[in-house]
């Protein structure tokens, strides 16, 4: 430790002259401090907009939908849960920040005034100032593993917030999805209901000249009150899926009603996808890249952990000025100046450093079983939502056929029965079956949609 107090001299100082020698003594503390921080400054990544989708991959658009397309945007916008997600990336980032803050100098000023009285005598007025300046030098490099820690952890927060995105955006689509079914599902029951009442009707008639006994009657009764109290469980199923809709956009149950009061025909994608996607494509998505970065985490960490044992250097600067007067500073102020170093190192802490590298090194072993098993669940969704695609699109060919063919078999019974050629149960059958193929049809076509889109989660948002 250097220590040069320097005493006003018997005779005045001019005021330049010790202006000029207070700011010489500040500026070279400031720039040797701040130069030997220059040696390990670290190179930040520059912050991309939050509020933006960090996920670029737009594979809503694949369905051509423009009011899917409006719900994501909204989701994207003020969802909840992503609003939640991108103040965990902030607070990553300024974690980052409090790391990167300590390879570099400390400046801190302070001052102090004192006022002096004696009973019977005058009073005196003590001005103080002092500038405090230190750097610890990471000869060893413990800071900048803390720095790669944060880092590593604020990029586990990109890919949790891209998590977050693609899974909403997700919901959205899937709710959207089942919202479209629900309104196919109604279409077919509003339709069958009208077939149901015009024979109703026309067995009514029938009954009135003859043609038919009161049995028959009750059997289309029978027909049309079922066909009319399917109607509002799917209308009910209707306005609960709006609402959730509504929720996933950020907005109250009610919100989207008008917007969501009619919707179109249920999206289809019209994107090929592989039977084989290459299993490195799975690197996109957000929970192993998530756990990737972890790893690198956890690695910075033991590396810290083992370098916190190891000697840390620190330099410190001194600038202080005391006068009676605040004029004094200029002309009869005492400046004092001090350079200090020092260093410090563990010796005996009961095991207690060893302690910590094995607690670190255990956690990294955890980390690296968790990427593991997230690698092998990525492969697992992706498998499923392939093979689930190829199957369901096998079924589909199917059902489209027999729901063409119910159709004709339906039309051509109630020809039948219309000209008194076959009986009402013929009729009844033929509609039942008819209906029962048109639902199949379009909840597999939903579930066809909603394949693609899971398919496209497991990617991680696309192939």
């Amino acid at each position: 430790m250097i220590s040069s107090p320097k005493h006003p001299q018997s005779g005045p100082v001019p005021a330049c002259r010790r202006a000029r020698l207070a700011c010489t003594v500040a500026l070279s503390l400031t720039l040797l401090l701040g130069g030997c921080a220059s040696w390990f400054e670290y190179e930040e990544t520059p912050d991309p907009n939050t509020n933006q989708a960090l996920n670029h991959a737009i594979w809503w658009n694949d369905f051509h939908d423009p009011l899917l397309a409006d719900l994501i945007d909204r989701a994207m916008r003020a969802n909840p849960t992503i609003i939640s997600a991108q103040a965990a990336l902030q607070q990553a980032r300024a974690l980052r920040d409090v790391s990167l803050a300590a390879n570099r100098p400390n400046l801190t000023v302070s001052g102090s005034v004192q006022r002096n009285t004696s009973e019977g005598g005058p009073s005196s007025v003590n001005f103080r100032g002092r500038l405090d300046a230190s750097w610890e030098l990471d000869v060893f490099g413990a800071n900048r593993s803390a720095v790669a820690n944060s880092e590593a952890e604020m990029q586990a927060a990109i890919a949790n917030l891209r998590d977050v995105q693609l899974s909403m955006t997700a919901e959205v689509a899937l709710a959207y999805i089942q919202l479209c079914s629900l309104q196919a599902q109604l279409d077919i029951a509003q339709d069958n209901l009208s077939s149901q009442q015009e024979t109703l009707q026309i067995t009514r008639w029938r009954a009135q000249a003859g043609l038919v006994t009161s049995l028959e009657v009750a059997q289309a009764e029978t027909a049309e009150a079922q066909a009319a109290a399917q109607i509002p469980t799917l209308q009910s199923n209707l306005n609960q899926t709006r609402h959730s809709l509504a929720v996933l956009t950020g907005q109250t149950p009610n919100e989207l009603e008008t917007v969501l009061h009619a919707v179109g025909p249920i999206p289809q994608i019209d994107a090929q996808v592989a039977n084989v996607i290459p299993a490195d494509s799975l690197r996109q998505r957000a929970d192993v890249r998530a756990a990737e970065a972890r790893i690198t985490a956890s690695i910075a960490s033991v590396d810290e952990a083992r370098k916190s044992r190891l000697p840390r250097f620190r330099l410190g600067g001194l600038l202080g000025l005391t006068a009676l007067t605040l004029t004094g500073f200029s002309n009869g102020s005492a400046l004092a100046t001090q350079i200090l170093g020092s260093a410090a190192m563990p010796i005996l802490d009961g095991g207690a450093s060893k302690a910590r590298v094995r607690v670190q090194q255990a956690a990294l072993e955890q980390t690296r079983a968790a990427y593991q098993k997230t690698l092998l669940n990525a492969l697992k969704e992706v498998e499923d939502a392939l093979i689930a695609l190829h199957y369901d699109r096998e079924r589909l060919g199917h059902l489209q056929q027999a729901a063409s063919s119910a159709d004709n078999a339906a039309l051509l019974a109630q020809n039948r029965y219309h000209s008194g050629l076959t009986d009402y149960q013929t009729v009844l059958h033929t509609q039942r079956t008819l209906l029962g193929t048109q639902v199949s049809v379009a909840n597999l076509q939903a579930d066809l949609s909603s394949g693609h889109v899971r398919l496209i989660k497991a990617m991680g948002g696309g192939w």
